[in-house]
């Protein structure tokens, strides 16, 4: 049986901005009961009392108060690079792709500044790379095999203590962050010390501001 208590919870996981909110205690819990309770009502099948959501919706913030919060520290190597010009081309895995993106990897000058970074998913692969080697993949690739291409993008690699690694909620930290100002990440790409954020270009102002408010320690804390 599906209860208040449970259905709320994942409500409100799915809702970042709400869970937010109740852990830094700045929302009205009879209002918000009073939202969602239509909600509430569609899964348990039921009806249910307001008191009975509120009751709910107090005990989560306690719940979610109580977790260990950490606040990270960022050490003065860390650093934010931005790049534009990039592009992301996703086209279908098979071993003919492989074989044209290691032709790819020959052309990139990674020690002039040219960007590239190669995800392998089950059944796709995504690059990113700047805008200038879009022609030569689109020659090498057919309509059939490529499955998206998106242009505009920016790259904002932050880098990172190694500790942060082992940090519950790191990353939820720098895409909540971002996700506070509107803006979109269109990939995550990250390494031990790296993490690359890949935005529209038209936000790249915006989440370098963000981040390097986030590199400076100014009260940003995450909790697991």
């Amino acid at each position: 049986m599906v209860t208040i208590a449970r259905t709320v919870e994942g409500l409100i996981q799915q809702k970042p901005f709400l869970q937010e909110a109740l852990l830094k205690g700045i929302i009205n819990y009879g209002a918000l009961a009073e939202l969602l309770q239509p909600e509430i009502e569609q899964h348990v099948q039921h009806k249910v009392q307001h008191a009975a959501v509120m009751m709910a919706l107090r005990r989560l913030a306690a719940r979610l108060k109580q977790a260990p919060v950490t606040k990270l520290e960022f050490t003065d190597e860390s650093s934010i690079i931005a790049q534009d010009g990039l592009i992301e081309f996703t086209v279908h895995k098979t071993p003919a792709a492989t074989e044209k993106i290691h032709k790819l990897l020959e052309k990139v000058e990674t020690t002039k500044g040219d960007f590239l970074t190669v995800s392998h998913g089950v059944f796709e692969i995504t690059l990113i790379t700047h805008r200038k080697h879009l022609h030569w993949l689109e020659q090498q690739f057919t309509k059939d095999e490529i499955i998206t291409v998106i242009d505009d993008l920016s790259a904002l690699t932050l880098t990172i203590p190694l500790s942060f690694i082992d940090t519950p909620g790191f990353y939820y930290l720098v895409t909540r962050a971002l996700a506070w100002e509107n803006i979109n990440i269109e990939e995550i790409v990250s390494t031990s010390k790296e993490l690359t954020l890949i935005v529209k270009a038209t936000d790249t102002p915006r989440a370098f501001t963000v981040l390097k408010t986030l590199t400076r320690n100014e009260a940003w804390t995450t909790s697991s």
